[in-house]
């Protein structure tokens, strides 16, 4: 395929030296278009930034009307315009800085032999180039601009559409729960009614965990003593008479990902359904839950003033609570430690912030 000839528009006053330079850079393979002034040099520049046609100007300094400086400041305001070539019999040299200043391409003085012809033609093909450089450098920047906006639209509709699945999986959850606590409510059998309870709660913890990442700016993260705040606030509200009325949290502002947030939330869960079960035979009385940072690690403990070892075994009991602890501290990599030196029953679970590398052995032993 045959390469487009580049169109030089030549401007200046001098129709003798116009047809030298015609000549001379139609052998160089130019097409060569002369404007007697620099009115008719802006007219034709503007006409072919909408139309096409011009792709390099020669501009000479010294003409009647606009001179060149004039006219090369009115074309660096035209969108589109060629690249220019500053051409002066001059050899002042302010001039030359001057037209570098205003944006022109290169500098060149003439004479009226043409012997500058040469010059010219290389200045051209230098000003031609620098012109397609820029060109691709402005088009691989408007395309890096462009996969920017993108991705942010992409991230942005991402968020929402998690959003939206955290508010829909929350909701699913929370009817799930509801409908737990009607059948345990209905149920006959306190066995069937003590499952039933149990399965609520380990739905509802799951479910604050989807709607903390509903409502958070993070959807990274979740809060826990938020999280755990609302999960004892649960807690409360379906427990049976006052079995809850003294339940408190002392929490610091730890944020881990939400998997890990759900296991520490079913844990917190489980223990605290246990004391309300066993730690006080006779009626309610205090459970705490404690949450803070421990240098890297995060400490968590569920302690009560009860009967502590001295529970008597509900033979009706099937170990699911204590399974599932293990469980969920396996896959927080803790340690859960029952304290000795506590009158009642204090559990202490230890684990880090980040989750572990891949491949690490859990350290997690259940009580």
């Amino acid at each position: 395929m045959n390469q487009r000839t580049p169109t030089l528009l030549y401007i200046d006053d001098d129709s003798a030296l116009a047809r030298l330079v015609d000549r001379g850079l139609t052998r160089r393979g130019y097409r060569v278009v002369h404007a007697a002034s620099g009115e008719e040099g802006l007219e034709r520049i503007r006409r072919a930034a909408v139309e096409g046609g011009i792709d390099v100007v020669a501009l000479d300094q010294y003409m009647p009307g606009l001179d060149g400086l004039e006219t090369l400041e009115q074309i660096m305001a035209i969108p589109g315009a060629p690249p220019v070539v500053f051409v002066t019999a001059s050899q002042d040299s302010s001039i030359a800085v001057t037209a570098l200043k205003a944006g022109a391409a290169d500098y060149l003085v003439k004479d009226v032999t043409g012997d500058f012809i040469p010059l010219l033609h290389v200045a051209t093909e230098g000003a031609l180039r620098q012109a397609e450089l820029q060109k691709a450098r402005e088009e691989a920047e408007a395309e890096i601009h462009a996969s920017r906006d993108r991705y942010a639209a992409l991230a942005a509709e991402r968020e929402l559409l998690l959003r939206e699945v955290n508010h829909r999986v929350g909701n699913s959850l929370q009817i799930i729960a509801s409908l737990l606590h009607l059948q345990a409510s209905s149920a006959a059998q306190d066995e069937v009614k003590a499952a039933l309870t149990n399965a609520m709660g380990r739905v509802a913890a799951v479910a604050q965990v989807h709607r903390r990442l509903y409502t958070s700016q993070d959807l990274k993260s979740v809060v826990l003593n938020q999280y755990l705040d609302s999960l004892l606030e649960d807690l409360r509200r379906s427990a049976e008479g006052n079995r809850m009325s003294r339940l408190t949290l002392k929490a610091e502002p730890i944020e881990i990902d939400p998997d890990r947030a759900v296991a520490v939330g079913i844990i917190v869960n489980e223990l605290v359904m246990n004391a309300v079960k066993y730690a006080y035979p006779d009626g309610a009385g205090p459970i705490h839950v404690e949450l803070h940072a421990q240098g890297e690690d995060v400490l968590l403990s569920i302690t009560d003033n009860g009967v502590g070892d001295n529970v008597k075994a509900d033979p009706r009991s099937t170990g699911m609570g204590q399974r599932i602890v293990a469980a969920m501290a396996s896959k927080l990599d803790a340690t859960v430690e029952r304290d000795p030196a506590h009158s009642g029953t204090r559990i202490v679970l230890k684990f880090a912030r980040m989750p572990a590398a891949p491949g690490r052995t859990s350290t997690a032993a259940a009580s």
